[in-house]
């Protein structure tokens, strides 16, 4: 009867090393801190940042307009002369219907 001999066990212990540092890397690749989880939650992020930037801006712009038009350096006489009618209920002279 000869006897068989059992594997040695650095082969043994090299492809249970092999084996758990590759479920290692896989797992990291999908829910690491650079993962795909990681890379969509960033790109979702981003997206919805670009678009309340792009909200913003417009708000921005519109303030500014609003502001130049009362700046010093440009005075916009139809607002001010229509705030002032405003105040003081007068009528424009286009505005004034005779009977």
């Amino acid at each position: 009867m000869r006897k068989r001999p059992r594997p040695a066990f650095g082969v043994i212990a090299f492809f249970a090393t092999a084996f758990g540092l590759g479920l290692y890397f896989a797992f990291a690749a999908v829910q690491g801190d650079y993962g795909l989880f990681r890379r969509a939650e960033v790109e979702l992020e981003a997206a919805r940042l670009t678009s309340e930037l792009a909200a913003l801006e417009t708000e921005i712009a519109r303030y500014e307009n609003l502001t130049r038009r009362l700046s010093d350096d440009h005075l916009d006489l139809d607002l001010l002369d229509e705030r002032a009618r405003d105040v003081l209920g007068l009528m424009r002279a286009d505005e004034i219907v005779i009977r």
